[in-house]
């Protein structure tokens, strides 16, 4: 059984603590390492893809990375959202949208401010094109999540719904590979809006919320002496036509990345569910990485500021035959005195009542 103490919420799910008979006012602290991890991943892959100047046909490490590391951070938010005791009425669902709106929404627009300001230099010009753009220059996740939430407070009391919701947000998700079929997808109000990265994504969110709904039945499932190698097993099939094989044609090349992001993701569930002891705030490991996954809104919010440029690694990766050891490391390598660095920020900034509220939602 899980050491469960308390957590001080992250900003970016704060009041949507997952809940159990067992957890009613914490969370489990592996959880929390586990968004560490996420975060660290995000920073790594923005490493590589904006400091090192790569994309992912040129690096080893993006195309593998992207496939679990977003699906991750909104699985473990839409396990957080689900509480067993919340009052599905009119009044407690408006009251967390509006902390919703002021947690994510506000941060994310004084930030992409002063990331404007501070590295594309006319303001208003590109504040007003950034605001069109789906993944607004990396300033789209806490918009994204906003919406998941909208939809989540929407039908979320019953457990069918949340099921059928999944289905749905499933099938919507693979029109969007169906480019002969469906193109509402391109039109300029889902771009604007983003709703195309909620398309993509929902899934995760939902998946969570489940998991979590029936938590004791998935750590049975995670005891099973199958579950773990067959999900291995058919990761490592789904990738290995993804980068390898091309079997597939068409529509249905998603198919094996759809199925490797799900297993992916399990796997890492898995993983630091299975060593939770060595992830308590009693061990190294564990504290860096639960202070880390409890700054993830700090972290996501100023990096892309501090973002260093090193083109010139980018360009000696790919003049040395890549590989994924070598591109992950470089990554991770800049990437660790960046979040350091974010941190830091972070605490200046918390000096001020006023900022750790309006900021952080602290």
């Amino acid at each position: 059984m899980e050491v469960i103490t308390h957590i001080d919420p992250d900003p970016i799910v704060a009041d949507s603590m997952g809940e159990t008979a067992l957890q009613k006012t914490s969370r489990l602290q592996w959880l929390d390492a586990m968004r560490g991890f996420t975060i660290v991943l995000v920073v790594a892959y923005h490493v590589a893809q904006i400091a090192f100047g790569e994309n992912e046909k040129t690096s080893s490490s993006l195309p593998f990375l992207v496939l679990f590391r977003m699906p991750l951070f909104f699985f473990v938010s839409g396990f957080l959202a689900y509480k067993a005791t919340f009052q599905w009425n009119l009044s407690s669902v408006g009251r967390q949208l509006w902390k919703k709106i002021l947690v994510q929404i506000v941060p994310t627009l004084v930030f992409l401010s002063v990331f404007i300001i501070l590295r594309k230099g006319d303001f208003w010009a590109n504040f007003t094109h950034i605001l069109t753009l789906p993944t607004k220059s990396g300033y789209w996740f806490t918009w994204v999540l906003l919406q998941m939430f909208v939809v989540y407070y929407a039908i979320g009391r019953r457990t069918w719904a949340i099921w059928v919701m999944w289905v749905i947000s499933v099938a919507a998700y693979a029109t969007l590979y169906m480019p002969k079929s469906f193109t509402y997808h391109k039109a300029e109000f889902f771009q604007v809006t983003s709703l195309v990265e909620t398309i993509k994504f929902m899934q995760f969110f939902l998946l969570g919320n489940l998991v979590h709904r029936y938590w004791k039945r998935v750590q049975e499932l995670f005891a099973t002496r199958w579950f773990f190698p067959v999900v291995t097993f058919v990761a490592f099939l789904c990738c290995a036509d993804i980068f390898r094989w091309h079997t597939l044609k068409l529509t249905w090349t998603n198919l094996p990345r759809t199925l490797s992001m799900y297993c992916l993701l399990m796997m890492v569930v898995m993983f630091f569910h299975y060593y939770r002891d060595w992830l308590t705030r009693e061990t190294f490991m564990g504290r860096m990485l639960q202070y880390v996954g409890t700054r993830t809104l700090d972290i996501y919010l100023i990096h892309f500021i501090v973002m260093p440029k090193l083109t010139f690694m980018g360009t000696w990766l790919n003049a040395n035959q890549p590989n994924f050891l070598i591109d992950i490391m470089c990554s991770l390598t800049v990437a660790a005195p960046v979040i350091a660095f974010c941190c830091l920020i972070s605490h200046i900034l918390r000096v001020s009542p006023f900022f750790k509220k309006y900021l952080f939602g602290r």
